[in-house]
């Protein structure tokens, strides 16, 4: 059996900062699974009466791969969801699909589609510039949070306390040339640095952790957190897999924040990563991975 595992880096770059890949590498090893680590910018994608069914890399085609597991996540470029598209369209199994990647990696819409299942999550309005922010104060509050689009590992987050810091923001953000799109969500005072992801796989629950910021708001782990194992009770339980079957994510980690009444849904991500996981829960998740990938083809 081979596979594939589209990336930000190709196999040749890789490093031990690489942990997922080079933890599924390890686990694909040890199950007598062949695993090849691509980056999207190695493919050339052609679509025409002759080649349909083929992915070229250097100019030369490859054998195709029994399974793709993308590991780009919210930082998905066009290039790397076309990518698994035209691989999808050769009916070669992809966990998880362009589908459900573009579907959480858009930070509005999967508020929008949480909402409209009667998922609870924090208040967002989209920003737009210029700013109105008598109306934002109206609608969402202050303190706020100030998040790109799409990000992942904490990054393009920011906590704006007053309406005279956020000003300012805004006025640094609108003289950039290339303006980024934002959203604007409520702040949960209850989840100040922390939160509680869920490694989900195949609508199944692989593990449940709490993560603690050392240091500000954020607390993810590829920031410095740390993390811990947190019990598993049914709101947690019920929360997590009505989400990732909402967007049909079969590997989903789900962040939650807590609320005075409970659990509200931060976000879902399609690439989570699960070193912490593995740590705080002392279990083996990529080897579980691989195990259901391999069930899944049978």
């Amino acid at each position: 059996m081979k596979g594939w595992i589209l990336y930000k880096k190709a196999e040749k770059d890789l490093s031990v900062e690489d942990h997922g890949v080079n933890r599924l590498r390890a686990a694909a090893q040890s199950q007598g699974v062949i695993l090849d680590v691509y980056s999207p910018e190695q493919f050339d994608l052609l679509s025409s009466e002759k080649a349909l069914d083929v992915v070229f890399a250097g100019g030369k085609p490859l054998e195709l791969p029994d399974f793709l597991i993308p590991r780009t996540g919210a930082e998905s470029s066009y290039a790397a969801l076309a990518a698994i598209r035209h691989i999808e369209e050769m009916s070669v199994y992809v966990c998880n699909t362009s589908r459900a990647i573009t579907d959480v990696k858009d930070k509005m819409h999967m508020n929008q589609r949480l909402r409209a299942a009667g998922l609870p999550s924090p208040k967002t309005l989209l920003l737009r510039f210029p700013i109105c922010i008598e109306f934002i104060e109206q609608q969402i509050g202050f303190p706020l949070v100030i998040k790109m689009i799409s990000g992942a590992r904490g990054q393009g987050i920011y906590l704006c306390e007053t309406a005279s810091q956020f000003k300012d923001l805004m006025e640094l953000l609108s003289l950039q040339p290339l303006k980024q799109t934002y959203i604007v969500q409520e702040f949960v005072q209850e989840s100040y640095g922390c939160d509680v992801r869920v490694f989900v796989l195949g609508g199944r629950i692989l593990g449940c952790m709490k993560r603690i910021s050392n240091e500000g708001f954020k607390a993810n782990f590829s920031l410095g957190g740390r993390v811990e194992a947190y019990p598993l009770n049914s709101e947690i339980e019920e929360l997590a897999l009505r989400v990732a079957a909402l967007f049909q994510l079969e590997i989903a980690g789900i962040d939650l924040l807590f609320t005075k009444d409970g659990f509200t849904v931060c976000e879902a991500n399609s690439s989570p990563g699960f070193k912490g996981m593995e740590q705080a829960m002392n279990t083996d998740i990529a080897s579980q991975i691989m195990a259901y990938v391999i069930q899944q083809l049978k």
